[in-house]
């Protein structure tokens, strides 16, 4: 019985829930929740509650089944799609090579890679939009030393669809690369090496080993760009053409040129919306993480 008792296992010690640790959260709580959450309810709720001709209000869902009925605005909605999600696939496929190489490769080529990944960090994005106009826009730096070397037909992206996509990479380059590193340093080089011993590839090292282990860093960095670039105002306004645009310039253009505060919040919140889902799967990844670190 004495042995019995002896090697049971001690029991975890409990911890006391005490509200005022709550106090060191209010204030910005109450910053975002006054600031941030107020002005959209308010703005979302001015979607639906439409004011009248004769000053009432009344629920009405005429300014989404407009959206969504006119073809414009659907248009406008694909390219900021397809813009976001090719960024997104170019910020991957450009910035997961990197922190692989920063990972297990050291040096200072490595130190000279990343101090130039991570260089737009610290520059202005109107500098690095007027940076890429006078080096990519027609008869751009990149032209002239095109036509130097003999290359001619060169075709700006300036104010195409890709303008918008090269300025988001650039600009979001540094975040991705931090978020990879991050996942990357929890990857154990003693892993590596015994798959290297019984003979695996660097793919399937790649797939069956690296790519598992970041798997949440990939969504995080995955939800975040998409929550950044969906929205994305400034650089499809100054890159990108007019006609289709993305939803940034569609929803500040629909509310000055166009003056029409109704169908502008409407973008605004369908925005919103699609966004949310992104922010969803983000929280659900930080939840998931945080449940296996107290399981562990």
């Amino acid at each position: 019985m004495s042995d019995t008792l002896s090697t049971a296992p001690a029991s975890a010690p409990l911890v006391k829930w005490r509200p005022t640790g709550l106090l060191f959260i209010a204030a910005p709580i109450l910053l975002i929740a006054v600031f941030l959450f107020y002005p959209a309810l308010r703005s979302i709720w001015g979607t639906i509650y439409v004011r009248q001709p004769d000053g009432s209000y009344a629920f009405s869902i005429a300014s989404y089944l407009y959206f969504f009925s006119d073809s414009y605005s659907l248009t406008n909605l694909g390219r900021t799609f397809w813009t976001t999600i090719v960024t997104m696939v170019l910020l991957i496929a450009i910035n997961l090579p990197i922190a692989i190489y920063l990972r297990f490769k050291g040096g200072r080529l490595a130190v000279f890679i990343q101090v130039l990944a991570l260089f737009p960090m610290f520059v202005p994005g109107i500098v690095i939009v007027y940076a890429l106009i006078r080096y990519l826009g027609p008869n751009g730096l990149l032209q002239t030393l095109l036509e130097v070397v003999g290359i001619g037909g060169f075709q700006s992206p300036y104010l195409t669809p890709w303008g918008p996509v090269i300025g988001m990479v650039w600009d979001a380059m540094p975040f991705t690369l931090l978020v990879l590193t991050a996942g990357m340093s929890g990857i154990a080089t003693s892993a590596i090496e015994a798959a290297q011993d019984v003979g695996a590839g660097r793919l399937r090292i790649l797939f069956s080993i690296i790519l598992p282990q970041i798997k949440n860093s990939l969504l995080v960095v995955t939800s975040l760009n998409f929550l950044g670039l969906f929205g994305q105002a400034f650089m499809p306004f100054m890159l990108g053409p007019t006609s289709p645009e993305m939803m940034g310039p569609f929803m500040l253009r629909t509310f000055s040129t166009v003056r029409d505060p109704l169908q502008a919040a409407t973008q605004a919140t369908i925005v919103f919306a699609l966004c949310s889902v992104a922010g969803l799967a983000y929280v659900r990844s930080i939840a998931k993480r945080r449940a296996a670190e107290l399981v562990k």
